[in-house]
């Protein structure tokens, strides 16, 4: 017999371990007053390990475009603005399609109608950031890497959105919970792609070879 008491536990470590993989951890079995170190570091480190090998895509296309940084060394002074923006718009794309099937607002086809809303969405919300930082940026930096910066911003926002929303629906057509699909995973895929734009953004807009 399942009773109330017996239902409500059951919700509350379900949500306990959706938020817990939601941030690259774990749910502890015991309560964190009784935890030990070890128990802590054995919850959050296979997770670690796995962004690690993941974030050697960063470092990979860090070293491909090492000759544009040569020649414009001012662009590497962005490069954690827009990773760390493009990784941010992911993270709350995917944070809100998570909830959105939890609660039954999207279903198996709404994949397409999810995914333009979501791209629209970063398409906006690009454009907002890249008309407030414009100004900023060339005074800072010059005209030219305003331009790079700007354009390269509404791009990454937008491959950002792309993948927060389309992860977690593949996640659950795969049989998986998307809550695992947590949003450092997302951030260090978009990290990378977002780099890649950036960079040839930058090689096209400034004639760089």
């Amino acid at each position: 017999m399942l009773t109330v008491d017996d239902a409500m536990r059951i919700l509350q470590e379900a949500g306990e371990e959706d938020l817990a993989r939601g941030t690259g951890t774990e749910r502890l079995p015991r309560s964190y007053r009784v935890t030990s170190v070890f128990d802590l570091m054995r919850s959050r480190v296979g997770w670690l390990l796995v962004l690690i090998v993941a974030a050697t895509l960063t470092v990979n296309v860090l070293d491909h475009f090492q000759h544009l940084l040569d020649q414009v060394v001012v662009l590497a002074l962005f490069v954690p603005l827009l990773i760390g923006t493009g990784g941010n718009a992911g993270a709350q794309s995917a944070t809100t399609v998570v909830r959105a099937m939890a609660v039954g607002d999207i279903s198996g086809g709404d994949h397409l109608r999810v995914f333009l809303k979501e791209t629209s969405t970063g398409l906006v919300l690009g454009s907002l950031l890249a008309g407030v930082g414009f100004l900023p940026a060339a005074v800072f930096a010059g005209r030219s890497i305003a331009v790079v910066v700007c354009v390269a911003l509404v791009a990454i926002c937008v491959l950002a959105t792309a993948v927060g929303s389309l992860i977690p629906m593949l996640a659950r057509r795969l049989g998986i919970d998307p809550a695992v699909v947590s949003a450092p995973f997302i951030s260090t895929i978009v990290d990378a792609s977002g780099l890649i734009v950036y960079f040839l953004v930058a090689r096209a807009v400034l004639g760089l070879n």
